[in-house]
């Protein structure tokens, strides 16, 4: 028998519980969620197929060849992306507890046909939007159909190619036409389905919440996310360069979207994080795409907010208790430090960095969390094949506060030709004034 105490669970003889997580991952993408529940005391397991990622964690995890057959040493088992919702499922009918996705969720995110007819379904205000599986109609469809559109990929797909995100800029179409016209070759290897949306401008943020099986943990988490790599929103789109969020009660743009979606996860019996990105405007509030996983950098952004200890809440929510998450207040900031040849694939560049030590001036680590890392001779080094080295957080009452703590600590870490974006935060007044002006943030 436990009791829960401030969201902490107790045994019988009032010592918090440990239990055993086993993490399986595609990529090595967790393993900073991972790493922080170990710091907890729990027992923890990490499983990373991606060959490439082979020594990254080294020295901070501990890793297993085969996630299969460390099932039953497990107490939980957290899948930290999308392709594992079959095997979820049939944990979960066995019994098991599980944090990670479901057949239905996977579909979501991956196929984007089938999650814009799910939000046109449950009465969410879509966009416009045609799939196809041949660029050669897409080409007619735009010329018979002059618009602004935005070319996404669909279907699951490396998560390096999601990034291949054009938005056209022409009213006629003409400039988004001529760019699937000269890569035609080149796209059709590599990106056999995909949509094109109608263009909405405003502005772009995301609502999402931890559900347990049965329903959504409050607080919501409100988020904005800046994908271009330079400042500015200049330059390749990236997987993320840096987040803002804050947690906050249900407002406008949860209740219109997510909040829909409660049946049909609950039905799933889905439990882990689920968002909405979307475009915000005068018009409404526009549901793009659906995330139904941990985001990366996201959850380590969320960490610095989140009060509760992370292996007590995974395993809580896994259990379908209606936890009561800790958060602070404020504001939280997030930016990936990264080095080349991230965010591209080039492993002649990456040999120049691998193990690269991340040195930092003061020996405090806050607000340090683990990219593609290891640990080696009492040093943090570069492992893997991205170049996605740290994520930085910091808090504060105030976005500009939040900024200078995570700025200040960037400024103590020491990694050869690093960078990052220096201004994850800067559109907050703009882009708060706007969503209150149209009545979204309550």
């Amino acid at each position: 028998m436990t009791n829960q105490q401030n969201g902490k669970q107790k045994n019988g003889n009032g010592k918090k519980n440990s239990y055993k997580f086993l993490f399986v991952s595609l990529e090595s993408l967790s393993g900073d969620l991972a790493w922080q529940i170990k710091k907890e005391g729990h027992d923890v397991k990490i499983y990373v197929k991606n060959l490439n990622d082979a020594d990254v964690y080294d020295g901070f995890l501990d890793k297993v060849s085969d996630w299969k057959s460390h099932i039953d040493w497990a107490d939980v088992v957290v899948f930290d992306d999308t392709d594992f919702g079959s095997y979820a499922d049939e944990l979960r009918k066995k019994g098991k507890l599980v944090v990670g996705g479901s057949v239905y969720t996977d579909k979501l995110e991956e196929n984007r046909e089938f999650g814009q007819e799910e939000m046109k379904r449950l009465g969410m205000l879509t966009l416009p939007h045609w799939d196809f599986d041949d660029y050669d109609s897409a080409l007619k469809f735009i010329t018979e159909n002059p618009g602004r559109y935005v070319y996404k990929p669909s279907g699951s797909i490396l998560s390096d190619l999601k990034t291949i995100l054009f938005i056209g800029s022409e009213e006629d179409g003409k400039d988004l036409h001529e760019i699937l016209a000269h890569n035609k070759k080149f796209l059709e290897k590599k990106i056999k389905r995909f949509q094109l949306q109608k263009f909405a401008s405003g502005v772009e943020v995301a609502a999402g919440a931890f559900f347990n099986g049965n329903n959504f943990i409050y607080p919501i988490n409100v988020n904005f996310e800046h994908k271009r790599m330079f400042p500015g929103n200049i330059g390749p789109l990236t997987g993320e360069m840096g987040t803002l969020m804050y947690w906050s009660s249900p407002n406008t743009i949860f209740k219109t979207t997510l909040e829909k979606m409660r049946g049909d996860l609950e039905k799933a019996k889905y439990v882990g994080y689920v968002d909405i990105n979307c475009i915000a405007n005068a018009r409404g509030i526009y549901p793009l795409e659906f995330t139904c996983r941990f985001g990366y950098p996201t959850i380590s952004v969320q960490m610095e907010g989140i009060a509760s200890e992370m292996g007590e809440f995974l395993h809580a929510m896994a259990t379908g208790e209606q936890y009561e998450l800790k958060t602070k207040k404020g504001f939280q900031i997030g930016v990936v430090c990264a080095v080349p040849p991230y965010p591209y694939d080039d492993p002649s560049v990456m040999n120049v960095y691998r193990d690269s030590s991340i040195l930092f001036k003061k020996p405090a680590t806050d607000g340090m969390h683990l990219g593609d890392v290891k640990f080696v001779d009492s040093d943090w080094r570069l492992a893997g094949n991205s170049g996605y080295a740290l994520v930085v957080t910091g808090s504060g009452t105030t976005v500009e506060d939040a900024r200078k703590q995570t700025y200040a600590r960037i400024d103590n870490i020491m990694l050869q030709n690093m960078f990052y974006r220096t201004d994850i935060g800067l559109g907050w007044s703009e882009d708060s004034d706007r969503l209150q002006t149209w009545g979204y943030l309550y």
